[in-house]
């Protein structure tokens, strides 16, 4: 029985004017895609000829070559016996990466979410961390994201017995322990190997949720092999503009056992991430770049971000809402809403509920934080349909800019049935694998059973409005103490500069 195509036939096509690589043991004829990958030419002509999958791994969902591909240029199995392997070049660069690897600090040490993203900065490649860290235009919102909470202040309850305290929630009827979930983050591979799965059985070990992203580096099946029996699992959408496309995927996640669609509204088209855009301008090949027959069609100003995300519709509209109800019933919610009218809007259409977000800051700067449109959205939905908060029938979340268990709980008590996290954990399995991610999970647990204490809250129903001074919360410009550990990790953005210029300064 032939094992398909021989390495040597493959690498008998490896310039720019035949170029094949392999991806996961198959052959794809990328020629005429060269101009348009949106990474540029010179990654894929690295690999002209030979086996991709290592780099093509961290950076692709693991069906994107192949829905991306016309059927012609799918060339079939390869023997992989016979493929000569790229030679890999270690360099000082990557050396001393290592090197810093070994001198993590041990997990006991870590004492907080900003811990982890300290030394994942340190750890992590440049690629990577551009991409996990950046946020659109100045990365004012990003930052305003996680200063909205010094805004709020809380008023504690005293002489209440609080021996026992329960953190415990339901997050769309399903149990958590914590009234936190994983949000969707793309791309998990960047960070460690195994990508999303840490985030996957570091969930199923402390009983939270996990979102289960769209654009993850592991395959939605595999993320749902990997769940522990019993485990609830939800799901991010990008509403791709292929409707059917989006039909089989909602479907088979609804009978993989799939909880809730959060379906993404924020991101029609990407923000500008300066940080991740530098980064792939200084892999690019300068003479690509400053060839006008290709730099006039091709847009390559989105490093990363941009190479994964071209098939979003940007057609997505209200009256979409029912052909979602109509391929599922599964609950809905619209992730990334950020003002009390499409809240209201949302629930008058029969959602199960809203995130309220400006997608991590990443996408249009000045937008408000999640927080922030709580308030109003809490106020407003209670003036107009008589609702409060938190509400069994219209669930409210919030993500973005959470740090500490304070931060989630100043949330519930202003009406939010729970709060998703991102990037920290994406910075606990960059630095610590899986491990990372149990330990901040166990931080969290530790922040909780400690405030709850200090609140007089013994569960999670007691953590109420009145527990909270949200009064400056819409004062933007206002005086609040600075926050040093959170400060020390961001990374301010670089301006354009000389080639191979070293500053004077």
């Amino acid at each position: 029985m032939s094992k398909g195509l021989s390495g040597k036939e493959v690498a008998a096509h490896n310039t720019a004017e035949s170029c094949w690589i392999i991806v996961h043991g198959k052959a794809y004829d990328v020629t005429e895609f060269l101009p348009e990958h949106p990474g540029g030419s010179k990654i894929i002509l690295k690999y002209a000829g030979k086996d991709a999958t290592a780099e093509y791994d961290p950076i692709h969902p693991p069906n994107a070559i192949h829905d991306n591909l016309p059927p012609e240029k799918h060339l079939g199995p390869v023997d992989l016996d016979t493929v000569l392997k790229v030679e890999v070049t270690i360099t000082d660069e990557e050396t001393a990466r290592q090197e810093r690897i070994q001198q993590r600090p041990p997990l006991t040490e870590i004492l907080n979410l900003h811990d982890f993203e300290a030394i994942a900065r340190q750890v992590m490649t440049e690629k990577a961390w551009a991409y996990y860290s950046s946020a659109a235009d100045d990365e004012i919102t990003t930052r305003e994201n996680h200063a909205a909470y010094h805004r709020i202040w809380f008023r504690p309850r005293i002489l209440r017995s609080v021996t026992n305290v329960d953190w415990s929630t339901k997050i769309l009827g399903h149990a958590s322990k914590l009234p936190i979930y994983i949000t969707a983050t793309a791309l998990g591979k960047l960070g460690h190997p195994d990508g999303e799965l840490n985030l996957t059985r570091a969930a199923a070990k402390h009983g939270v949720i996990q979102m289960i992203p769209t654009l993850a580096s592991c395959s939605f099946d595999e993320i749902v092999d990997n769940a522990a029996p019993g485990q609830t699992q939800f799901l991010q959408l990008y509403v791709n503009s292929d409707r059917e496309i989006t039909k089989k995927f909602v479907q088979h996640a609804e009978k993989r056992g799939i909880k809730g669609l959060f379906i993404t509204v924020d991101a029609p088209q990407l923000g500008r991430r300066e940080k991740d855009m530098r980064m792939k301008f200084e892999a690019e090949d300068p003479r690509e770049v400053t060839d006008n027959k290709v730099s006039n069609k091709v847009d390559r100003s989105q490093g990363a971000a941009r190479a994964i995300s071209s098939f979003i519709d940007t057609s997505l509209d209200w009256k979409d809402i029912p052909w979602f109800q109509s391929i599922t019933k599964m609950p809905l919610i619209l992730k990334g809403v950020q003002c009390w009218e499409d809240a209201l809007m949302a629930y008058d259409a029969g959602l199960a509920g809203v995130v309220l977000s400006n997608h991590g800051g990443r996408q249009l700067e000045f937008s408000r934080s999640g927080v922030e449109t709580l308030v109003e959205v809490v106020r407003e939905l209670k003036l107009r349909r008589g609702l409060t908060f938190p509400n069994e029938k219209f669930q409210l979340f919030v993500d973005g800019g959470v740090r500490r268990a304070t931060d989630v709980l100043k949330a519930v008590a202003l009406g939010a049935t729970a709060v998703g996290i991102g990037r920290p954990f994406l910075y606990a399995f960059s630095a610590y694998g899986q491990e990372g991610v149990e330990r901040a999970l166990e931080i969290l647990h530790d922040e909780f059973e400690m405030n709850m204490r200090l609140l007089g809250a013994r569960t999670i129903k007691e953590v109420v409005p009145e527990m909270v001074d949200a009064g400056s919360i819409h004062q933007h410009i206002v005086s609040v103490p600075d926050d040093s550990l959170y400060y020390s990790n961001y990374e301010s953005m670089l301006s354009a500069r000389l080639k191979d210029v070293k500053s004077k300064i």
